[in-house]
C-alpha cells in the first residue's frame, strides 16, 4: 500500500481582491480555496503524492466549496472533519504592485480552531510516510494541544514530522508573544521551513543560539527561503546555500506551500525516513536535486493567482525546470 503525506490544519477562503477604486479598495473579491496546510496538501496531489488533510470545516457554504476544492484536487479528505458550531474562516488578500501579498482574517471565531485531539481518526496516522503542520494551528490552546497530540502520534507512528513556521501575525491573540508556542513544535519536527524573516524573528540570541536550540530536539534539516534569493540549508554537522529560480512575480500567496510541497514529495518519493534522513543529506547532490525542485515549484506558483490554483503539477515543474537549466 502506498504510504500517504498528512497535512494538518486550517483550511480557509482566500478572497483575492480585483480592480480598485478611487481611494484604493478592491472593487470586488474572488473566493479561492487556501490555508497552508491544505495548500500543501493540494500541491503534494498535484505531484502525484497520496496526500490527505485533516482539519475542521464549517457546515456552510465555504466549507462544502473547500470540500470539494480538496477533493477535485485529488486530496483524500477521509479526515476532515465538520461543524456547526461556527462558521469557515476568510481571509481577504491584497497584492501589491509587485504581487507580495498582505492579509486581513476573519479567524477567531472559526471551525478550524474547534479540531481537538480526538477528532484524528484512530487510523489517521497509520501507514503515514511524513506528517505535515504550520503554525497557525498553534494561535488556539487547545487546537495547539491537538497539533502536539498529532506530532507525537506521527513520531509514535514512524512518520517524518515537518514543519512550516509559516508566522502570521494578525492570526495570534493580541498582546500575545508566539516564540514560546512555536518552540515546542519546532523541537518536535525532523525538517523545518522558515523565510529569511521568520529565521531573524527566532534568532532573538543570534543565528548561532537558535541553531543550537534547534538541534536539541528532533531536526535534521532546516531550510531557510528567501524569495528569488538563495536558500540556506542547515544540518547539525553541515550547513549550505543553493540557488533558486527568479522569475517574474504575480502573487507570492501560495509560494512557499508550493516549495514545501515540493520538498516532502522528493523525500516521499525517496523514501527518507529518520533512520536515513542523516545519509540522505550527507549526499549532498540528492539534497541539492530535492530543493533545486521545491524551488521549481514555488516559482512556477509565483506566476499565477489563487492558492489552491496555483499549485503546478509534476509536468509543469518539470518543463519549468528544462526551460531554466
Amino acid at each position: 500500500m502506498t504510504r500517504s503525506i498528512l497535512c494538518f490544519g486550517e483550511a480557509l477562503i482566500d478572497m483575492h481582491g480585483e480592480g480598485s477604486d478611487d481611494h484604493g479598495f478592491a472593487r470586488h473579491f474572488l473566493p479561492f480555496a487556501g490555508g497552508a496546510p491544505a495548500n500543501v496538501a493540494v500541491a503534494l496531489a498535484k505531484l502525484g503524492c497520496h496526500a490527505r488533510f485533516a482539519g475542521m470545516l464549517g457546515l456552510d457554504r465555504f466549507g462544502d466549496f473547500l470540500l470539494h476544492s480538496l477533493q477535485q484536487a485529488g486530496v483524500d479528505t477521509v479526515d476532515v472533519a465538520r461543524t456547526g458550531e461556527a462558521n469557515t474562516a476568510l481571509a481577504f488578500v491584497t497584492l501589491d504592485a509587485r504581487g507580495e501579498r498582505s492579509f486581513s482574517f476573519y479567524r477567531p471565531p472559526s471551525a478550524d480552531l474547534l479540531f481537538r485531539a480526538e477528532h484524528f481518526r484512530m487510523e489517521a496516522f497509520d501507514n503515514t510516510a511524513i506528517f505535515h503542520i504550520c503554525s497557525n494551528s498553534l494561535t488556539d490552546p487547545g487546537l495547539a494541544a491537538a497539533t502536539l497530540a498529532g506530532m507525537q502520534r506521527a513520531r509514535d507512528a514512524g512518520a517524518l514530522v515537518s514543519f512550516d513556521l509559516n508566522l502570521r501575525p494578525a492570526l495570534w491573540p493580541r498582546g500575545s508573544e508566539p516564540r514560546p508556542q512555536v518552540w515546542p513544535a519546532l523541537l518536535m519536527a525532523d525538517v523545518v521551513k522558515v523565510s529569511a524573516e521568520e529565521f531573524d524573528w527566532l534568532a532573538t540570541d543570534g543565528e548561532q543560539a537558535l541553531l543550537d536550540r534547534l538541534w536539541t530536539g528532533s531536526a535534521r534539516l532546516l531550510v531557510v527561503t528567501d524569495g528569488p534569493h538563495p536558500l540556506r540549508w542547515y544540518h547539525p554537522d553541515a550547513e549550505g546555500e543553493l540557488p533558486c529560480y527568479n522569475v517574474p512575480m504575480v502573487d507570492s500567496t501560495g509560494a512557499g506551500d508550493a516549495f514545501v510541497g515540493g520538498l516532502l514529495q522528493q523525500l516521499a518519493e525517496q523514501n527518507i525516513t529518520r533512520d536515513n534522513i542523516d545519509a540522505w543529506i550527507a549526499t549532498l547532490p540528492r539534497l541539492h536535486a530535492a530543493l533545486r525542485y521545491a524551488s521549481a515549484c514555488g516559482a512556477v506558483a509565483v506566476t499565477r493567482h489563487g492558492s489552491f490554483a496555483a499549485m503546478p503539477n509534476t509536468t509543469e515543474v518539470e518543463q519549468f525546470m528544462e526551460i531554466h537549466a
